[in-house]
């Protein structure tokens, strides 16, 4: 049963999917154990300051600093002109648009302090896939960093943006200043809906996972409690971004919950982010294996000697990158698979219990089983499909394909593992046609359908292709209208275009052009044989 509900926009409630196709939820350890009435950024932020005093450090930036004092007076700010200016109410939904920033983060908690519900956004998509996002979750407003205005724009219609860092008497930041800083949280249920996380399903059509409350608390009191055991005066950084919940949990939630501070940082090359570790002395770093093969490719290491713990996700961290890393640091990889349906990681292992190769054990608080087919447990060392419960689950936002990602109350990941005789979980492949590339989810269809709009173009396929660097890149296999010639040059022009058209990291590293795509005798396209057609024009 749920709770009764602080939303006076019943948005949320009235697009859950029915509570028989939920996952079964488990609360076991006593951590989990949450009240009914529950604002997690009253947890995180209000709770926080009460405990630690406001003059503790909470987030900085490579120029300056807040205190948790300073982020809460600002939230409160925001909060107040999200209500008292714009008549923002319990339930409706607030878009966030940009990098990684003390402002993005002071906007969150003030949306989720209103009891509004966070609707996050990357800051590289384009208008059109912001669009989609405008018309699944129908958000009152949009909270955008002004360099980042101008797809928000084109996508909002006719939804308020509010541009924040820009300057001018309009500008979010100056609306907040007027403010005095005073605002009570809105008394959410511990059930109400605070973030939809979009995600990319294999279809190209987004989807939106609805998390709770207490769901933003459960992953740091399963994961980062028992696995990554932050510390008070640890300081995390990392690459993903806060519209990720890798990143919402790895750079926000897990060090909040333990007054621990993070170095936001907007833009990190290997040697950027390297270099941030070394100046500021960062203990915890949230990456994925991409970022962690570059920092030994571009010989990094002699500078990450004040880490104590890396966590890798994303995609999967191979043996040989985890011994590299381990020999060149000292440091052994945290490994571990998460999923915005889950919100974060579920299957890790930490220190003396690492497997180099090995995803690690089901978390404290999480159950793990490998299925076949119908949905039955197999035996260890069979292949099957990965299913996994615990105090997080997936509850799309009215999607049928809520049936495809829960069956028998276990959430199916789309990933094939095997398990041993001592519970560790091994990685073999995704299950479905989703493109894991440097920690993204990429959708075909997606990509197809950027390619397609190229003038040049007929019709296009894409597959994912094994990379040793990014552990799969995306290739299309393309044919171009008549007259138009497939050589390097049109590569690299499709490349451009598909970068302009939609978000930059989902252009295609690897191109083909062929006379016809392969297809079935009805017309259906054969995905399977693109990877055994060698390319013709290099890439």
């Amino acid at each position: 049963m749920l709770s009764r509900s602080a939303h006076i926009d019943t948005f949320c409630r009235d697009n859950l999917p029915p509570t028989s196709d939920w996952p079964d939820l488990r609360f076991d350890l006593p951590e989990l154990a949450y009240p009914d009435r529950l604002n997690c950024a009253r947890t995180l932020l209000d709770d926080a300051v009460a405990a630690w005093g406001p003059d503790r450090r909470c987030l900085l930036t490579p120029t300056e600093q807040w205190t948790y004092g300073a982020l809460l007076r600002r939230a409160n700010q925001i909060a107040q002109v999200l209500v008292g200016d714009h008549g923002l109410v319990p339930g409706q939904r607030v878009m966030l648009r940009g990098p990684n920033n003390p402002w993005l983060v002071a906007c969150w908690f003030a949306v989720a302090k209103a009891g509004g519900v966070v609707v996050t956004t990357m800051p590289l998509l384009r208008n059109l896939e912001i669009a989609k996002l405008i018309e699944l979750t129908s958000p009152a407003l949009a909270l955008c960093d002004h360099r980042f205005t101008e797809d928000m724009m084109r996508a909002a219609g006719d939804i308020p943006v509010i541009a924040f860092g820009g300057g001018g008497a309009d500008d979010l930041i100056a609306s907040a200043e007027r403010k005095s800083g005073e605002f009570t949280n809105v008394d959410t249920a511990a059930d109400d809906v605070v973030l939809l996380a979009p995600t990319s399903g294999t279809t190209g059509a987004p989807k939106a996972t609805m998390h709770f409350h207490r769901d933003v608390l459960a992953n740091a009191d399963t994961f980062s409690r028992h696995v990554v055991k932050p510390e008070a005066d640890d300081l995390f950084t990392g690459t993903p971004p806060l519209a990720f919940t890798f990143g919402l949990g790895g750079l926000m939630v897990f060090p909040m919950r333990v007054g621990a501070a993070t170095l936001l940082l907007e833009r990190a090359t290997p040697a950027e982010l390297a270099d941030a570790v070394a100046k500021f002395g960062v203990s915890v770093l949230f990456t994925a294996p991409t970022a962690y093969r570059a920092l030994l490719r571009e010989n990094q290491a002699d500078k990450l000697g004040s880490l104590r713990r890396c966590v890798s996700a994303g995609e999967h961290l191979p043996a040989s990158v985890w011994h590299q890393f381990h020999d060149a640091t000292g440091i052994g990889i945290i490994n571990g698979i998460g999923g915005t349906e889950m919100l974060h990681v579920f299957i890790s292992a930490a220190d003396e219990d690492i497997r180099p190769g090995s995803t690690g054990k089901a978390v404290p608080g999480f159950y793990a089983e490998i299925h076949d087919e119908n949905g039955q447990p197999v035996s260890d060392g069979t292949p099957g499909l990965l299913a996994v419960k615990g105090p997080t689950g997936c509850r799309y936002l009215a999607d049928d394909r809520q049936k495809n990602y829960v069956r028998e109350g276990w959430n199916l990941t789309g990933d094939t593992y095997t398990r041993d005789e001592h519970g560790y979980f091994w990685y073999h492949a995704r299950s479905d046609d989703m493109i894991v590339s440097s920690g993204y989810n990429i959708a075909a269809p997606e990509v197809e359908e950027a390619i397609d709009k190229h003038p040049d173009v007929a019709e296009s396929a894409v597959i994912g292709l094994p990379d040793d660097e990014r552990g799969m890149i995306v290739h299309a296999a393309i044919v171009l209208r008549d007259g138009a010639v497939g050589d390097k040059t049109k590569i690299r022009e499709i490349q451009d275009f598909v970068k302009q058209t939609a978000a930059p990291y989902k252009y295609p590293r690897s191109i083909v052009f062929l006379d016809r795509l392969p297809r079935t005798p009805s017309g259906k396209l054969q995905r399977f044989r693109l990877r055994d057609i060698s390319s013709a024009v290099p890439s």
